[in-house]
């Protein structure tokens, strides 16, 4: 999938977790390995993990082969900047892409399929975005066609994608099958995931 570019999005302090959140462990293997590790069945290469926090430790404990890793100097504004450290990133090494591809690291629980399913979705529907759906509101994982690439630049805050998605639900296309969204930001979360 050379037209796509994977965006993960790990650069935040985890305040909430009294810790490394990207490095907890699920069954030995830390939350972004999980992610990363995901993404690496359905994609060889153009998987870019946007760090902030802590960026040296985690790039010490990852696993995963084959990942770009960006530095978000403005981390602490939010998944915004998270988004725009990307897209300048590949405006700076002049990497053209027909879409951008953004998930968390924080959602252990998404399956392979589903993200596949948004791919599929991607082929079919190239100039409109393509999310998920959470019900009463839509967010990432999403795909981005790259018409939207100046737009993302001026989000702001720690809403990310999200705010941008539901302010265009007419532009929208969400896969019909879905997946389980359970985010972890706690220790509490955590353990209630492990245990479930």
């Amino acid at each position: 999938m050379k037209n796509i570019a994977v965006l993960v999005l790990a650069a935040g302090k985890s305040s909430r977790m009294n810790g490394i959140k990207q490095l907890e462990k699920i069954n030995n293997k830390t939350l972004l390995d999980i992610t990363l590790e995901k993404l690496k069945c359905i994609f060889s290469d153009e998987i870019y993990c946007v760090l902030g926090a802590n960026a040296a430790k985690i790039k010490a404990k990852i696993t995963s082969k084959n990942i770009q890793f960006i530095e978000n100097p403005n981390y602490e504004k939010g998944l915004s900047s998270s988004i725009i450290s990307g897209i300048q990133y590949f405006k700076k090494e002049a990497l053209k892409f027909d879409g951008i591809y953004i998930l968390l690291a924080d959602q252990p629980a998404i399956e392979i399929a589903y993200l596949e399913s948004l791919l599929v979705l991607f082929k079919e529907h190239k100039d409109i975005i393509i999310a998920s759906n959470y019900g009463n509101k839509l967010g990432v994982p999403a795909i981005f066609p790259k018409k939207y690439f100046p737009e993302l630049l001026l989000i702001k805050g720690d809403k990310g994608a999200k705010e941008f998605i539901n302010q265009r639900k007419n532009e929208v296309v969400c896969p019909e099958s879905s997946t389980n969204f359970f985010d972890i930001d706690t220790k509490e979360d955590l353990e209630l995931f492990k245990n479930s």
